[in-house]
Order: structure tokens, then C-alpha cells, then sequence
């Protein structure tokens, strides 16, 4: 019989290089200029992110490129706080942000396309730069839908609230 044995060190060198990416898209039956007026105002995003508190402008002008917001989150017991970074806002067409979260950063990447004058393709791309926390690596090895479930999630009801509008 073999034992494994594994030191906190080896174990965290192990893990320190995960990153994962996933991308999606959800076509909305609505016109791109309406799913972008949602997805551009803040007052929306508890409607759709569960969890969600509050948005405070750090610094910046609101949407603009280079703006810092501190974005509030509330899941069970646990409250989160996350940076978000603008890194190039080109709406209607698309849209980068970077999040910073003390165990992790990652960046969002969305675009818009008009696929009629009524249903538009809302196509994202999330990854997770830099995990560094035990069992978040742990859980991003083993279960990675444990990172990509919720913000499949969002996604949807992202495109129920527009629908409904």
C-alpha cells in the first residue's frame, strides 16, 4: 500500500498557477439598445445578482474606463466586497472589468450583437486570474461549476429581467 504525503507547502505550490475560463452567450428577445441600458445601470444589478447590496463609486465617473467601484455582496452568514475595475467600456458593443476580491481576481468580458431589430446575443467570458486561498483552489480543481454555475445564473436571470421589461 502507497500513502501520498503531501506538505502544506508542496500542497500550496501545487495549487498556486489555477486559472480557469468560461465563456457563455444568452440570446434576448429584446433590442441591443434596451439590454444595454440594463446592463449599464447600476440600479439594475440586484435585480439580477443575487446577493447583491450595493455599488459606491470609488473613484472615476460612472462607466467610464479606469473607474473603481467597491461592490457589495451579502451569500448566507458571509459578507463579500469586491474592486471593480472598468478596463474598457466600448458600449453598445463591449464591455471589460476586472474584480479583485481579497482570495481572488478575475475579469469580465461581454458583448453585445444585434442579431434582428428585437433579440440580441449577450456573449461573456469570465476568468479567474488569480485564486489564493486554500479551498477556493481546492474547490476550482475539483468542482470547477462551483465558479461557473453562479454566474450562469446571473446570466439568466439577466435575460429574464430584460425579457420582462
Amino acid at each position: 500500500m502507497s500513502i501520498l504525503v503531501i506538505k502544506d507547502d508542496d500542497l500550496k505550490n501545487l495549487l498556486i498557477q489555477i486559472t480557469m475560463k468560461f465563456k457563455g452567450f444568452k440570446d434576448i428577445d429584446k433590442p441591443r439598445s434596451k439590454v444595454i441600458e440594463i446592463f449599464a445601470d447600476p440600479k439594475y444589478l440586484g435585480e439580477f445578482q443575487e446577493g447583491f447590496i450595493r455599488k459606491e463609486l470609488v473613484s472615476g465617473i460612472e462607466g467610464q474606463d479606469g473607474t473603481i467601484s467597491k461592490m457589495y455582496y451579502k451569500h448566507g452568514k458571509h459578507d463579500m466586497e469586491l474592486t471593480e475595475t472598468i478596463t474598457a467600456n466600448r458600449l453598445p458593443d463591449t464591455f471589460e472589468a476586472h474584480y479583485h476580491h481579497i482570495h481572488m481576481d478575475n475579469t469580465m468580458k461581454c458583448s453585445f450583437i444585434a442579431l434582428d431589430d428585437h433579440k440580441t446575443r449577450y456573449e461573456y467570458e469570465f476568468e479567474y486570474t488569480r485564486i489564493n486561498w486554500f479551498m477556493p483552489k481546492l474547490m476550482a480543481i475539483l468542482f470547477p461549476s462551483a465558479y461557473r454555475k453562479p454566474a450562469e445564473k446571473w446570466m439568466n436571470n439577466f435575460k429574464t429581467l430584460v425579457e420582462k421589461q
